[in-house]
């Protein structure tokens, strides 16, 4: 590709920015869902039905982000696509109604699947040319943003900040980031007469275990990112700061996790690693919903963070090795989890209406259990020694 070691070292730690900025706006996002659920005066249900329309966007969306790249190259899809991601962030707190507030979710989780779409494709480019795993480093990197964004939303709702302003002077700041950290990423263009990539591609059976193994960990994943302010103040009775410094615990948790996940695979092996994951996430679950306290729910959540941190990574590793076309089995995978990114929050939110959080997220530590049992699903079918790829969005799948 011409890349001196230098221009490839600088697209690492580029990439590398730029799946922080990605975290940022998520962060910043989540952290203040309390306060849009009681400035729309929404009920779990309606916060539930809004909070599955992110996922409908990036679902539409995501398959345009690999024709986008193909047309303008890496580098110039990646800017305007994060760019527009960033912007985005803006839209939901100025919602007026639960109409709004949907179509402006549609709207935030278009850009978001498009721009993971792209960041993740730019991450696999520069890992192939260093020749190791940084796929969960970056991802790491990802959780560690959204841990610094969330940290802001704390303070913020420490001081009764209007979300709508947090959300505005964060959107302009995260943006102007943007701008900056992609102008060193690769700018990877197609060959003569390639053809654009595939909109759709339908899982083989060898995924389909694996693929649900990834949904269990994506669905906690989006139950406890979305919900878990929700939970501490509605059920154990938490101030909206409190509330909110519960998804930084999440974060954090996630970022350590990721940043160690290779080293502990290495060591474990992918069977045991999901094994012991499960272990740690059913844990977690069962002190959230026996919790009384914020004070006990928010190491349950932080548990769970710890917990399936490393799940998805390896399930896409374990869908490279199925079949006999890795890239399909891959593809695969991502469309069953990014089907449990879509679902969870509406299902949460469904039995939370119908009974209770606490029954919501008893559903939720029965789905990380499974893990245990299903770990099988992780062992090794070609190599001995294959790098983890983990992924926030469980995009990377797409290419």
């Amino acid at each position: 590709m011409g890349e001196t070691l230098k221009d490839v070292q600088r697209a690492r730690m580029s990439v590398a920015l730029v799946f922080a900025v990605h975290g940022a706006v998520t962060g910043t996002f989540v952290s203040r869902i309390p306060w849009i659920k009681e400035h729309l005066d929404l009920s779990p249900g309606q916060l539930g039905l809004a909070l599955v329309f992110p996922a409908i966007g990036a679902s539409v969306a995501m398959p345009l982000a690999g024709r986008i790249v193909h047309r303008l190259g890496a580098r110039s899809a990646l800017q305007g696509l994060l760019t527009l991601w960033c912007l985005s962030l803006a839209l939901p707190a100025l919602s007026p109604h639960l109409v709004v507030f949907c179509l402006a979710l549609f709207l935030y989780g278009a850009t978001a699947g498009m721009s993971d779409v792209a960041m993740n494709a730019q991450g696999v480019e520069v890992e192939e040319r260093l020749g190791r795993s940084i796929m969960s480093g970056l991802h790491g990197m990802w959780s560690a943003g959204g841990l610094v964004a969330s940290a802001f939303g704390v303070l913020a709702a420490h001081q009764h900040v209007d979300a709508r302003v947090q959300y505005a002077v964060t959107a302009a700041i995260l943006v102007a980031l943007a701008q900056v950290v992609s102008r060193g990423v690769l700018d990877v263009r197609p060959t003569a007469g390639e053809e654009a990539p595939p909109r759709f591609a339908l899982p083989p059976k060898e995924a389909l275990v694996i693929g649900l193994v990834g949904f269990c960990a994506v669905f906690a994943e989006g139950a406890s990112m979305d919900w878990s302010g929700v939970y501490l103040h509605d059920i154990t009775g938490a101030s909206s700061s409190v509330a909110a410094a519960c998804f930084t615990a999440f974060a954090a948790t996630m970022a350590a996790a990721r940043l160690a996940g290779d080293a502990v695979v290495r060591r474990l092996g992918p069977v045991r690693a999901v094994r012991l994951s499960g272990v740690v996430a059913t844990a977690g679950g069962l002190l959230v919903v026996s919790a009384s306290s914020p004070y006990v729910a928010i190491p349950g959540f932080a548990l769970i963070g710890i917990g399936i941190a490393v799940v998805v990574p390896l399930a896409f590793a374990a869908a490279g090795r199925a079949g006999s076309n890795p890239s399909q089995s891959i593809a695969g995978v991502a469309t069953i989890t990014y089907t449990s990114g879509l679902v969870a929050p509406a299902v949460v939110g469904g039995i939370a209406q119908a009974s209770s959080l606490t029954v919501s997220f008893l559903a939720v530590t029965l789905l990380a259990a499974a893990l245990i049992p299903s770990a099988t699903a992780m062992r090794h079918r070609r190599s001995v020694d294959v790098p983890v790829a983990a992924s926030s969005g469980s995009l990377e799948a797409t290419h």
